[in-house]
């Protein structure tokens, strides 16, 4: 099925010219485009034509009153993105990065969640061909066989399932079609990096059952070596499928199934580097922290398992200008790791986390659409259930005294929670023009939400058992003592208005206005197992003006927003110690409130006939207006945002060789840059990263032979940064961080039939 289609007529058309450029970004998707492309190379190229289904239906990118970014199956392609936290530096206002746990941690607008552990949501919603996706381990997709992938900043809660109160990532995998037609893939790079991709599609039953399959198989030795057992972390061993069905039976209805799986395996989990001395019970001494940041020293990461499955079943049925569409879906997903967090051969702090999760969500939309009016409304359903057991192996922990004394502390836990979450929600979103040029957008959701704990804790120092899965095993059996528990329920209730005002200034420039309410759930503090700690839901109220526009014969595109967001009882996760005892704390809390506006900026250009520039910026300001912090201290002034840097952009040029006669070539160039962010919510000056580049460079080859080929370098200049940390200084005391990927490179070479 081609990505690349004509733009469609929408509420208000704009009249788009395709040309080689589209041609050929649509050539890289869809193997039909390629004679196209071939007939076509000597016509000028102009901007590409890009439809998006963030209102859940098909419109043009450019009149849609929302600020989002759409990258294109091609331009995935094109720009290396392998998984999720390769878009960071391609959407303004963007943080996404893996953390410590295999989470995905998503910031957009500086909102978000930075905690791995499954008592809390997500603050962005990441969707996978229109399914909510409840935790945010299994969410850090691997890139296979996309359509496009959308990214909406902003609350989203009357046109999709779940509430997301910083906005949605929205995942579109290819679908079937009636052409066969298919890609084998092979990518091949250093650190011993070996990718294989291949898909294929085509009619069962011709006009009426087609089918697809992708599967894709990465494996790569470690970015770090581990001088503990003299092996490599940060490995990568995993493999993704995803098979679909569309069923066409009529022009009026289509049942549309999709299957998808994925299992990740690597050696070792992520071990961080450690930036400042630890106590070691061990030695007697400090252990002072490395300068390479590639190399560790850890005895606790030998487990990393990563499985996930789903299935969600679309139908839809066509009546008139009346849509019904019903989206039934099944997801599970089964962790386990052990994360070493003292960074050290000594045995100070090793966490283990072992979950099972499962959830179904139901659907029911009616749309209804005419010239001049558009309804978007629906029924969600949500239920999750989540086991999780987890705690510490910690033989050799330890409680400082004061004066560089510290008491030897053995600690060898595990808690048990077995949480049930419930969401029920009915939304609506209508679009309407009042004029011809001016147009309403009123939004509404009414959501429900239910979460169930049940917690349960035991102490097994000195017991003999040792080990996390010993634990497991011997659990509830009354050989581990100081048993702990509750059972606790809360319930909440949420109205999510919205409002857009949008008007088309030309035929070329629409201009919008949108105030609009996002929400997330409470619930209870899930590392706790002796008292029920409940938090509340978190509110935010986001004012934006935007506008899109073509301009210079629409071969320009700048899209431009501003925002307000007045964000309150926002949860935070920090670590603390008891001041009474000196025994480790994990708070999870409202901590108060905060204002963060900013600007953002979106433009490609084409220069010339051999040239064209993509180039996006985003600003962040304002900060916490009250922030609680240890011993119910008020510190707002001490602290900043987390992961939500002052400035943030990328500049790409894309250079076309026109004396190239049996093909295309084209060379691509990227500097992305990071003011300086802070990643704990401590606010910690030794974690913070400073301001920071990375350099990108491709050389990409379309053979007229149905073939293509491109050389890449990522972060030419090995740039060594952090993008994830833990501040534990208050107990075991240290301070860890965790590093994005150095400089790599390689080739892909692709065939398609």
């Amino acid at each position: 099925m081609c990505a690349l289609s004509m733009p469609q007529q929408t509420k208000r058309p704009v009249s788009f010219r395709l040309t080689a450029l589209a041609i050929t970004l649509g050539s890289l998707s869809c193997h039909p485009a390629i004679a196209q492309q071939q007939q076509d190379r000597e016509l000028q190229r102009s901007i590409e034509v890009i439809n998006v289904t963030a209102t859940r239906q098909t419109e043009n990118l450019q009149d849609v009153p929302i600020a989002i970014t759409a990258l294109s199956a091609s331009e995935l392609e094109k720009m290396q993105i392998m998984d999720l936290g390769d878009l960071e530096s391609h959407i303004p206002n963007l943080n996404l990065h893996v953390g410590d746990a295999s989470n995905a941690v998503i910031y957009i607008r500086g909102v978000g969640q930075i905690d791995s552990i499954s008592f809390n949501d997500p603050g962005v919603g990441v969707y996978l061909d229109d399914v909510y996706m409840g935790r945010v381990q299994g969410s850090f997709l691997d890139v296979v066989d996309p359509q496009q992938i959308e990214v909406l900043r902003g609350p989203q809660g009357t046109l999709y399932g779940r509430n997301t109160i910083g906005g949605a990532v929205k995942f579109t995998s290819a679908r079937p079609g009636q052409e066969t037609e298919g890609y084998v893939g092979l990518n091949l790079g250093n650190y011993n990096q070996r990718g294989l991709k291949a898909s294929l599609s085509g009619p069962l039953i011709e006009d009426r059952l087609a089918g697809r399959f992708a599967i894709a198989k990465t494996d790569r030795d470690g970015y770090a070596d581990n001088l503990f057992d003299e092996k490599e972390d940060y490995d990568k061993d995993s493999l993704a499928w995803r098979g679909s069905l569309l069923y066409t039976p009529s022009e009026q209805f289509n049942a549309y199934l999709v299957i998808d799986g994925s299992d990740n395996s690597p050696d070792r989990s992520r071990t961080p580097h450690r930036e400042t001395p630890i106590y070691s019970v061990v030695s007697g001494d400090y252990r002072k922290p490395g300068s390479d940041p590639f190399t560790v020293n850890a005895n606790y990461n030998d487990l990393e398992q990563l499985e996930t499955r789903g299935a969600a079943l679309t139908l839809e049925y066509q009546l008139g200008n009346i849509t019904l569409k019903s989206i039934s879906a099944y997801r599970e997903m089964e962790y386990r790791t052990h994360l070493d967090l003292d960074g050290t051969p000594d045995s100070s702090f090793g966490i283990y986390n072992f979950e099972d999760q499962h959830q179904v969500s139901q659907e029911l939309q009616l749309l209804y659409r005419t010239d001049n009016l558009s309804l978007v409304s629906g029924l969600y359903y949500f239920n999750e259930d989540d086991l999780t057991f987890g705690g510490a192996v910690a033989p050799d922990f330890f409680v400082p005294l004061g004066d560089d004394v510290f008491l030897p502390f053995p600690v060898i836990n595990a808690g048990e929670r077995d949480q049930q979450n419930t969401s029920r929600a009915i939304y609506a979103n209508l679009n309407m023009d009042l004029t011809d040029d001016l147009g309403l957008t009123l939004g509404a959701r009414y959501t429900k939400e239910k979460k169930q704990v049940v917690s349960a804790g035991e102490e097994f120092a000195g017991t003999g058992i040792d080990s996390a899965e010993q634990m497991e095993a011997a659990f509830g059996t009354g050989v581990g003592y100081g048993q702990t528990g509750f059972s606790a329920e809360q319930q909440w209730s949420n109205f999510s208005p919205k409002l857009v005002l949008d008007y088309k200034a030309s035929a070329d420039t629409l201009i919008y206005a949108s105030a609009s309410k996002g929400f997330k759930s409470g619930g209870f503090n899930g590392r706790l197992t002796s008292f029920a700690q409940p938090f509340d839901p978190e509110t935010l109220w986001s004012y934006e003006i935007g506008s899109k526009s073509l301009l210079n014969q629409q071969n320009v595109r700048l899209n431009l927003a501003a925002f307000y967001n007045d964000y309150k009882n926002f949860q935070l996760s920090r670590f603390s110690i008891d001041a009474d005892t000196g025994a480790f704390l994990s708070l999870f809390e409202n901590a108060g409130k905060a204002t963060i506006y900013g600007g953002e900026m979106e433009l490609s250009a084409v220069i010339s006939d051999a040239l064209t520039l993509n180039l996006n910026a985003g600003y962040l300001g304002g900060g916490y207006d009250e922030l609680i912090g240890d011993f119910e201290q008020e510190v707002s002034d001490q602290r900043e945002l987390v992961n939500a840097p002052k400035w943030n952009g990328r500049a790409a040029l894309e250079y076309w060789f026109n004396s190239v006669t049996s093909g295309s070539l084209s060379l691509n160039a990227s500097v992305s840059y990071r003011s300086k962010t802070y990643l704990t919510v401590s606010s910690s000056e030794i974690l913070a990263q400073g301001g920071y580049s990375l350099m990108d460079l491709s050389l990409n080859y379309l053979s007229d032979q149905d073939w293509q080929a491109s050389l890449y370098i990522n972060n030419l200049t090995d740039k060594r940064y952090r993008h994830h940390a833990f501040d534990l200084s208050a107990s075991p005391g240290v301070q860890l961080g965790y590093y994005g990927a150095p400089r790599t490179f390689g080739v892909n070479f692709t065939y398609r039939f």
